[in-house]
């Protein structure tokens, strides 16, 4: 693993920071595997239109939404493999057991 410069923590602190908000960290998980619009996430998630567009401007401008338009349409899904992977390899590690960390390796 490469040693990070000052500016990439701070960038990679900051998406940390972003994704770890619990209303933001929804919507990335509520687009995971399907795009879905500002109205179908403020639904699915019972918050506000409005407040979900806050979110997604601020996940998008982070790069870790992206946001097509099609048509008269903008659908929100992951930037990228990266932001999946992250997401699928945290969801992974908060599922493991507690025994299984206990090792004492690192």
């Amino acid at each position: 693993m490469r040693t990070l410069d000052e500016g990439e923590i701070l960038a990679l602190a900051e998406m940390l920071r972003l994704m770890g908000d619990p209303n933001r960290l929804a919507i990335i998980l509520a687009v995971r595997d399907v795009a879905k619009s500002v109205g179908q996430i403020a639904t699915e998630l019972g918050q506000s239109p409005s407040l979900v567009s806050h979110h997604l401007r601020l996940l998008r401008a982070a790069r870790i939404l992206k946001a097509p338009r099609q048509g008269k349409h903008v659908f929100y899904s992951a930037a990228d493999q990266h932001v999946e992977r992250v997401i699928a390899d945290m969801t992974e590690h908060v599922g493991e057991p507690v025994s299984h960390h206990a090792g004492g390796d690192g």
